[in-house]
């Protein structure tokens, strides 16, 4: 994603070799930008913002725990707990999604 290259020149890690070509550097998953010298021109993305999410959806839902699983039990297993509807686990997993 174009966000993930807008990195300061000055806090560039370089992720290619010296004459790296921008499609050479792209390929390899890195960010190229030539316009500020002295800096790394081929270098390694931001990391991907990503956010824990409980799905909407009861019947997508993947068990986390056990019948008759306490709110607060399942919440300390780091997990989505909803006590509806019936025949779907009401303590499961979190979702995670991409900013």
């Amino acid at each position: 994603a174009k966000c993930q290259c807008k990195v300061v020149p000055r806090e560039r890690t370089n992720c290619g070799y010296p004459g790296i070509s921008a499609a050479e550097c792209k390929k390899i998953g890195c960010c190229f930008n030539a316009s500020v010298p002295s800096v790394p021109w081929c270098y390694s993305p931001k990391p991907k913002k990503v956010k824990k999410v409980c799905p909407n959806d009861p019947y997508t839902r993947i068990n986390c725990g056990h019948p008759g699983i306490k709110p607060r039990e399942c919440t300390k297993r780091g997990c989505c707990f909803r006590a509806h509807p019936a025949g779907v686990p009401w303590c499961f997993y979190h979702r995670v999604m991409e900013e």
